[in-house]
């Protein structure tokens, strides 16, 4: 087992809801939910009543009755025990492992698309790997310094997409320029096809939430701003998310939206081809492009410290739980996210041929581990009405058991949905790169607990 330094408080609720804020609104999740068309606006809505709003309300009571550093793995392990709380923390760290080489890989394609539209594949991968170091580095300091990572990504992400959505508008209003999909209640109908397995992405960026609650004990006062800064930030992204997918969808075939380069395609649709629109667009273009740095070290911050605290306790390798001596930060976790995501990027580059197909089976393996997490944990919210009920919540979720039943076993099912379609592809089958990647993934966990019991063996025994 580990020593844990003290941490330092220095996230009041303006910091939460950037950093939630930054942690939620993706521009590769824009993208890619844009891909399944007009009926994206009708699942926003739906899946934004269904499951954002309940899972939001669950994680504002979990972060409040239990606000304890570690988070999701807090929760899960006072719930069903360390074993499962290592489980959890362990694919909700490893998926971020994944996920952040699919962003350095976005990254580098819109980087390339932007300004060396010539630039090969090797290099490319190259400026990914790179750009995946500096975020293991940020990971390290202070998050007294570190927060500004994620403010910063919040701020510039809310100027892109109000460009965009204020783009769209312009676009609509300019009665001489046909819109690139037909929007009619027709239109909106959702219909099962390929285009489907985005849905999946629809959940995947309605989740973060929880993502602060890993650095409770750095924040000021978490039982009074965890509610707030849900609340502002859940707003402000969903509405961020709608109105994109909106403008993209005005600008662009619903069917020729590329994965990684589609933000650029729409800001340059958008703006037009004159001096000042190329400009605007290349600017706007840049703040995506740091925007994707931001995304990963955000989740690197949040994760890093979950499995942090797995290793403290003794159900993770110790060198997860290495941590600064003077800041306190998950040194140990970073490094090993940083070597992880650096290994998938090569390996999976090697059997790829394209960054577009690179980012999908990254981002597809990622979402997978991503979601397993969140089923433990809305698990862990009902269990502990039930048996840790006379606990004092300073925000609890209304309507008694019976609504905190209802809610779960909702929020569970759209979470297995959303797994399944990141599996499998409907009319072509089971995307089995994705399916391998993942169960591999719970395999390595659970070799990964394994060893650490050697450990602690090995440290009782001298």
């Amino acid at each position: 087992m580990v020593s844990q330094p003290q941490h330092v408080r220095s996230m009041g609720v303006r910091d939460m809801t950037l950093f939630t804020v930054s942690a939620l609104l993706l521009l590769d999740t824009l993208a890619a939910s844009a891909s399944i068309g007009v009926p994206s606006l009708f699942w926003w809505v739906f899946l934004g009543i269904i499951f954002m709003v309940p899972y939001a309300l669950i994680t504002a009571e979990l972060g409040t009755a239990y606000p304890e550093q570690g988070g999701i793995y807090a929760w899960v392990r006072d719930s069903f025990g360390t074993r499962w709380g290592s489980r959890i923390t362990w694919l909700y760290w490893f998926n971020a492992v994944i996920w952040n080489a699919s962003i350095c890989i976005l990254f580098s394609g819109v980087f390339s698309q932007m300004f060396f539209p010539d630039l090969s594949f090797t290099i490319q991968l190259a400026i990914a790997i790179s750009l995946n170091w500096l975020v293991t580095l940020l990971t390290c300091v202070s998050l007294s310094v570190g927060k500004w990572v994620p403010n910063t990504g919040a701020i510039l992400k809310l100027i892109v997409f109000v460009a965009v959505i204020g783009g769209g508008i312009a676009f609509v209003l300019n009665g001489e320029v046909e819109l690139a999909n037909e929007f009619s209640w027709s239109a909106l109908t959702p219909e099962w096809g390929s285009s489907t397995q985005y849905l999946s992405t629809i959940v995947y960026g309605m989740l973060g939430f929880e993502l602060m609650s890993s650095a409770s004990e750095e924040m000021e006062n978490p039982t009074r701003d965890i509610p707030r800064a849900i609340f502002w930030s859940g707003l402000i992204v969903f509405s961020m998310y709608f109105l994109g997918t909106f403008a993209i969808l005005v600008a662009i075939p619903a069917g020729e939206i590329n994965l990684v380069e589609g933000l650029v395609d729409t800001l340059r649709m958008l703006f037009g081809n004159s001096t000042l629109g190329v400009a605007t667009a290349t600017l706007l273009g840049t703040f995506a492009l740091v925007t994707f740095f931001t995304n990963a070290t955000t989740w690197s911050l949040g994760c890093n410290r979950a499995v942090a605290e797995a290793a403290i306790d003794g159900e993770m390798p110790n060198i997860f739980g290495k941590e600064h001596a003077a800041y306190g930060t998950p040194v140990g976790a970073a490094i090993m996210m940083g070597i992880g995501a650096t290994l998938l990027l090569l390996i999976y580059a090697a059997v790829v041929g394209s960054n577009e197909d690179l980012f999908w089976s990254l981002f597809a393996a990622s979402g997978v581990l991503f979601l397993i997490p969140y089923v433990g944990a809305i698990a862990a919210f009902y269990y502990m009405r039930i048996h840790d009920g006379e606990r004092e919540r300073p925000f609890k979720v209304r309507g008694g058991n019976s609504m905190a039943l209802f809610l779960s076993i909702v929020c569970i099912a759209i979470l297995l949905m959303t797994i399944f379609l990141f599996m499998y592809v409907p009319g072509s089958g089971f995307d089995w790169p994705v399916v391998i990647g993942s169960f591999a993934s719970i395999v390595l966990g659970e070799l990964l607990i394994r060893f650490a019991e050697y450990e602690n063996k090995q440290a009782l025994a001298e």
